[in-house]
C-alpha cells in the first residue's frame, strides 16, 4: 500500500507588505523620529521654553494688581499670553522639522509678506497708534505688530541672498545690491511708523548677516556707519526723541522727575528696590501704576524688584546659554546659508535683550524695545519662538557624536 506519510509543507514566506514588513517600517519610521538631537538643539529649546515659562509668571505678576484695581479679571492679560505660547511652542517645535532646503524657498515670500503686513498699519480702519507709534494692527479685537515679522523674514531673505552670491561678496556692487536697495525699503515702512526701536533691530539684522557671511571689513563698515548716521538723523529730527535721549544724558535726571526721567526713574528705583534677593515674587511696589510699561518694555525691572539680582543673574545666565546654542550652531555649519541666518537671529534675539536690559539699567535712552520671551505681546513672542524654531531646524543639520564601537580587529586582539 502507498505510504500515507506526508511531508509537512514548509510556510511560506511573508509578502513584502506583510506584518512583519510594516512593522520593519514602523520601527525604522520610530527610529527616524527619536533619533538623537544635538546638545545644540537640546540647549536653545530648554532656554527658550524656560525664558518663555518665566515671562509668562513675570507677565501675571505685573498685570495682575492694576487689573483688580481697575476692576477687571486679574489673569486676562496673563492668559492672553499664555495662549501665543501655546500657539507659538508647537509652532516653534514643527518649524524644527523643516528641511534647510524649505526655509530657501521661504526666503523671497517670507519678506513679501511681512512686508505687505506692515504696509497694512497704514490702512485706514487697521492700523493703530499708540505713543507716536503706527505700527500694530487691529483686527476683529486682536491688535498685533507685524514689524516683528518683519525681522524674521528679513534674516531668512539677507541669508538666502548672500548665500547664492557667496562667491561674489569680495565686490561691493554684488554686496550693496540688491541687500541695500531692499534693507532700505524693508526698513522704511517701519520708519514711517516712527517706531525707532524695532528699526534698530532690523539694521542690527543686516549688520549681523553681513558680518556672518564674511564680507570683507571695508564692506561691512560702510553699511554700519551708514546706518548710524541714519539712527542720528532719524533721532534728531523728533522733539519727542531728542527729548528722551537729553534726559538719557541729564546727569541730575530727578530735577525733571515728573517729565522724561519718571519712567527711568521708577525703573532704576525698582532694581534698587529689590537688593540681592528680592521682595518675593507678586510683591513688586512699582507695578502698581509707578511703573510705566511694566508687563512690557520694563519687565526686567520687575524681575529686579521681585527676585532680586538673583533673578536677574537667571534671566542673564538663560540668554547667554541661548546665545551658546546659536553660535555653537554657527561654528559647526559647512551651510553658509545656516551660518548666515543662524548669525543674523542671534545678534537679533540677543542684541535686542541687551538693549532692553540696557535702557532699565538707563544705559540707554528709552527705545521701546521688549525683552524677547518675556515682555507682554503675544506677537514678540511668537516670533522668536518661530526665530528658534529656525535654529532649531538648523542644529538638527548638525552631525551627532555617536559612541564608536570596537572593530573585530580590535576584539581579536583583545583575545
Amino acid at each position: 500500500m502507498p505510504s500515507t506519510t506526508q511531508t509537512p509543507s514548509r510556510p511560506a514566506a511573508n509578502p513584502p507588505d506583510s506584518a512583519g514588513g510594516r512593522g520593519l517600517a514602523a520601527r525604522v519610521s520610530l527610529g527616524r523620529v527619536f533619533a538623537p538631537v544635538p546638545s545644540e538643539f537640546l540647549l536653545i529649546a530648554s532656554t527658550a521654553l524656560l525664558l518663555t515659562g518665566f515671562g509668562l509668571v513675570m507677565v501675571l505678576s505685573a498685570t495682575s494688581a492694576t487689573a483688580t484695581a481697575a476692576g477687571e479679571a486679574p489673569y486676562d492679560a496673563a492668559i492672553k499670553q499664555a495662549v501665543f505660547a501655546v500657539l507659538g511652542i508647537p509652532l516653534m517645535f514643527v518649524a524644527s522639522r523643516m528641511p534647510i532646503s524649505l526655509w530657501k524657498r521661504l526666503a523671497w515670500p517670507a519678506l513679501i509678506v511681512a512686508v505687505l503686513l506692515q504696509l497694512l498699519v497704514f490702512v485706514p480702519g487697521l492700523g493703530v497708534e499708540a505713543h507716536g507709534n503706527r505700527n500694530w494692527i487691529l483686527i476683529a479685537g486682536i491688535q498685533f505688530q507685524p514689524a516683528e515679522f518683519l525681522k524674521l523674514g528679513l534674516a531668512l531673505w539677507m541669508g538666502y541672498v548672500l548665500y547664492r552670491k557667496q562667491t561674489l561678496l569680495g565686490l561691493w556692487r554684488h554686496v550693496f545690491i540688491p541687500v541695500v536697495p531692499v534693507g532700505i525699503l524693508v526698513i522704511g515702512t517701519v520708519l514711517a511708523g516712527r517706531d525707532l526701536g524695532t528699526t534698530m533691530i532690523l539694521v542690527l539684522v543686516i549688520l549681523g548677516a553681513l558680518f556672518f557671511s564674511g564680507v570683507k571689513l571695508r564692506i561691512f563698515i560702510l553699511p554700519a556707519l551708514g546706518a548710524v548716521v541714519a539712527m542720528f538723523l532719524f533721532a534728531v529730527t523728533s522733539p519727542d526723541r531728542m527729548r528722551r535721549i537729553m534726559s538719557f544724558l541729564d546727569a541730575d535726571c530727578l530735577a525733571d522727575y515728573v517729565n522724561s526721567c519718571y519712567q527711568p526713574l521708577h525703573g532704576m528705583w525698582a532694581l534698587a528696590g529689590g537688593g540681592i534677593f528680592g521682595l518675593g515674587l507678586g510683591n513688586s511696589k512699582e507695578k502698581y501704576d509707578w511703573l510705566p510699561a511694566a508687563p512690557n518694555d520694563y519687565i526686567f525691572a520687575i524681575v529686579g524688584e521681585e527676585l532680586g539680582l538673583i533673578g536677574c543673574a537667571v534671566v542673564l545666565a538663560l540668554f547667554a546659554l541661548f546665545a551658546v546654542g546659536a553660535f555653537h550652531v554657527i561654528r559647526k555649519t559647512d551651510d553658509p546659508f545656516v551660518r548666515i541666518v543662524s548669525g543674523a537671529i542671534t545678534i537679533w534675539i540677543v542684541g535686542q535683550a541687551l538693549i532692553n536690559i540696557g535702557v532699565v539699567l538707563r544705559l540707554f535712552p528709552v527705545l521701546g524695545v521688549p525683552l524677547p520671551f518675556m515682555s507682554q505681546g503675544g506677537t514678540s513672542l511668537l516670533s522668536v519662538l518661530l526665530a528658534s524654531g529656525v535654529l532649531l531646524s538648523f542644529a538638527r543639520s548638525l552631525p551627532v557624536k555617536t559612541a564608536m564601537m570596537p572593530s573585530a580587529k580590535g576584539r581579536s586582539t583583545a583575545r
